[in-house]
């Protein structure tokens, strides 16, 4: 059996405009954001512990998610190549058109650049997702910057907004708030 690799890449390499799908930010602190790659996992576990309230996973989840979910995952780096930024998600099996964000992160030291909605977009605007009419993410109920950010997704894309409880205290353990199902679309990727 012949195994094939895809080149390796370091993240200082990836951080540059050739290799990055967009460039984001301001000129004097340019982002750059691609698809993950098996060099990320440690970045993206150390991004998401250092932004509460996020339920920080294991560093082999965010590897998982950097190789096995890589097209419907987004990093964004600084020119340094540190990752400031991650959207993990996936296109739900049972319902092709809908893609079910799991988290999004934006480090400090990128916020206040509209980073969150630009990784969400990068993702929606891949051709692995030309099918993709739905968005869909779980939101605590007390989570105002989740929810002040997928209702400005809605709106820029012009579609409705709905939610629902859908896992209770309960069902998480009782030491978790509960979680609401959080439902966008239907929109056309094409013109986001």
């Amino acid at each position: 059996m012949n195994a094939t690799t895809e080149p390796f890449t370091p993240s200082a390499q990836l951080a540059r405009p050739s290799v990055a799908d967009a460039v984001v930010g301001f000129d004097a602190m340019p982002l750059f954001i691609r698809k993950p790659n098996p060099d990320d996992g440690w970045g993206i576990y150390e991004l998401v512990k250092s932004c509460p309230p996020l339920d920080v996973n294991s560093a082999y989840a965010y590897l998982l998610l950097a190789t096995q979910f890589r097209d419907t995952c987004a990093v964004a780096t600084n020119e340094e190549g540190e990752i400031v930024g991650f959207v993990s998600g996936y296109v739900k099996s049972n319902a092709p058109d809908t893609y079910f964000l799991w988290q999004v992160a934006v480090g400090e030291k990128a916020r206040g650049t509209g980073l969150a909605r630009r990784l969400v977009e990068a993702v929606m605007s891949r051709p692995e997702l030309a099918e993709v009419h739905h968005l869909e993410t779980t939101i605590t109920p007390d989570n105002q910057a989740s929810w002040g950010l997928f209702r400005r997704l809605a709106d820029r894309w012009q579609a409705p907004l709905n939610s629902r409880e859908y896992f209770s205290t309960d069902q998480l353990g009782g030491e978790h708030d509960p979680e609401n199902l959080v439902r966008i679309g239907p929109f056309q990727t094409d013109r986001l």
